[in-house]
């Protein structure tokens, strides 16, 4: 069983190019991510608008889920942080980056 979570709230830099910033999150980003030792698992959700209304502008459109095995919850995050930095992680100006995505790691309550 997972250790811990990584909690990533995101949105496209422009609704107009959602698709863009999906293919990239699903077919780029994902798979670099998951090849980072503790991170065994990933699953994205779009924002669901049960009432039919529009999300607040300032609500993240998607949320992505990692899974961590590690007993260092911060060493995948550090690991991530080096490969971003060396280009084995690559990000896409599809992202909206202004505010960043909001990063947020849970350790497992047992």
């Amino acid at each position: 069983m997972p250790k811990g979570m990584l909690f990533v709230e995101s949105r496209p830099a422009d609704p107009a190019r959602e698709d863009e910033y999906n293919e990239w999150y699903s077919r780029t980003h994902i798979p670099e991510v998951c090849a980072v030792p503790g991170i065994v698992a990933a699953r994205r959700y779009r924002v669901h608008r049960a009432s039919g209304g529009e999300a607040e502008p300032s609500a993240p459109a998607y949320v992505a889920v990692y899974d961590i095995d590690s007993d260092d919850l911060d060493g995948p995050l550090r690991e991530l942080g080096i490969r971003a930095g060396d280009g084995r992680v690559r990000m896409s100006d599809a992202i909206q980056m202004d505010p960043p995505p909001t990063v947020t790691i849970y350790e497992l309550v047992e």
